[in-house]
């Protein structure tokens, strides 16, 4: 049960929110399905679904759908890495290569190229770096590493070569930083922002200090506590009619076809690799859950898992000297979860550091980020808000624009602010 007007929301401007997300994402044929769900001053405000979640097998979406929520990951993981901070098993001003020896001679690339044979290693020429890596820099993108799938630079034909990050890795996290060890950085850490595997490496930080699989880390030490029973690194044979297909565009942008079928999908047994990057599967009510734990200051049900000093952080910006996404995002990034005016990166997440930069109604300090199959969730604290969009289309433009609606609609049917 919802409770909308209590909650400081329009009843009939949530109507609208569904309507617009309805006609003009999903019967357009941009979204088989989708399901949004808002939490305001300990209520439910609004829960709704739409559309199908297998356009193949004609299923409804349903309200208990699991989808992969990709770089949703990355702040369950950077939440994960700071249980492990408020321990004193590390701190965010530790060198890396303190926690991965490996890494204490990392280079920054200067030339060179991947070699084309199969088992030689990449012949490249470095530099070193201006200052050593940081766990911060882990967390906020800074750290100097890449994706492969950017196709901008050596570095990152490098990790296409050594399929870093690769889910079915053999040695797991394990290997996945060995096979990092022999790949120069793109940047001095702290220089610029770039996205990449950096979340991941803080999953491998998880796993080597807490002594278990970072599966287990994340199950035992906030899943369970948090009551998210269906957020896992794979979704098991028992609930695999609740999980939904993943689609990308037709030809010509027309239209939707099948990417990952539900039934086959790899999600569909365990991994070899434990991605915290992005390799978890989730539901809106747990992932509803987790924001529900920032807005409870750390807490929820009972459950502590954070201390309120920590939540904080999450609001604020850790990029070096305060600077701004826009600042310091390097040159031909073609990926992002978001736009850059007006934000900063938090721990795991972009943060609202300028409203009117922004151009969408916002609150300075509210957190958020989205997955590559157009998931998405931000939390508000000072509206006392979270909102979690779940969907399953990857590699659609529309996908900034439809967080661009989703929000605009979400703040457009607040009667109540608590900030002004």
């Amino acid at each position: 049960m919802s409770h909308a007007k209590s909650a400081g929301f329009s009843p009939a401007r949530l109507e609208t929110l569904d309507r617009v997300m309805t006609q003009r994402y999903v019967e357009s044929g941009m979204l088989p399905g989708y399901q949004t769900m808002i939490w305001r001053g300990g209520k439910l405000a609004h829960h709704s679904v739409s559309g199908r979640m297998d356009i193949e097998r004609d299923a409804k979406w349903r309200e208990d759908a699991i989808v992969r929520i990709y770089s949703m990951s990355k702040p369950i993981t950077a939440a994960a890495l700071m249980i492990l901070v408020e321990e004193g098993a590390l701190g965010l001003d530790d060198d890396v290569h303190a926690h991965i020896p490996s890494w204490k001679n990392l280079g920054v690339y200067a030339s060179g190229m991947p070699t084309l044979l199969a088992n030689q290693p990449p012949q490249f020429l470095t530099t070193r770096p201006d200052r050593r890596m940081k766990v911060i820099d882990l967390l906020t993108h800074t750290a100097g590493l890449t994706y492969g799938f950017l196709m901008r630079t050596a570095v990152d034909a490098a990790y296409r070569k050594a399929k870093i990050n690769d889910f079915q890795t053999p040695g797991g996290l394990e290997q996945f930083i060995d096979d990092l060890s022999r790949i120069p950085l793109e940047f001095t850490p702290g220089e610029a922002w770039n996205y990449s595997v950096s979340i991941d490496v803080a999953g491998y930080l998880c796993e080597k200090l807490s002594g278990m699989p970072f599966g287990e880390f994340l199950r035992t030490r906030l899943f369970e506590p948090l009551g998210m029973k269906d957020t896992a690194f794979y979704c098991p044979p028992e609930d695999i009619k609740r999980f939904a297909s993943c689609y990308q565009p037709g030809e010509g942008g027309r239209g939707l076809k099948l990417q990952d079928d539900a039934r086959k999908s790899t999600y569909a047994a365990p991994p070899k690799l434990e991605a915290g990057g992005g390799g978890l599967v989730s539901t809106a009510e747990d992932y509803m859950r987790f924001c529900r734990m920032f807005l409870g200051k750390g807490a929820l049900d009972g459950a502590h898992v954070l201390s309120p000093k920590t939540v904080q952080l999450f609001s604020l910006n850790h990029l070096p000297g305060g600077k701004q996404l826009t600042d310091m995002a390097v040159q031909g990034t073609q990926f992002s979860e978001t736009g850059y005016d007006g934000l900063g990166f938090s721990l795991g997440c972009g943060v609202n550091v300028d409203v009117a930069k922004t151009r969408l109604p916002g609150t300075l300090g509210e957190f958020f980020w989205g997955g590559a199959a157009s998931t998405a969730f931000w939390v508000d604290p000072k509206e006392d808000l979270a909102v979690v969009f779940m969907t399953q289309v990857i590699g659609t433009e529309a996908r900034l624009t439809l967080r661009r609606d989703l929000r605009t609609l979400v703040y457009s049917a607040m009667t109540e602010s608590y900030t002004l």
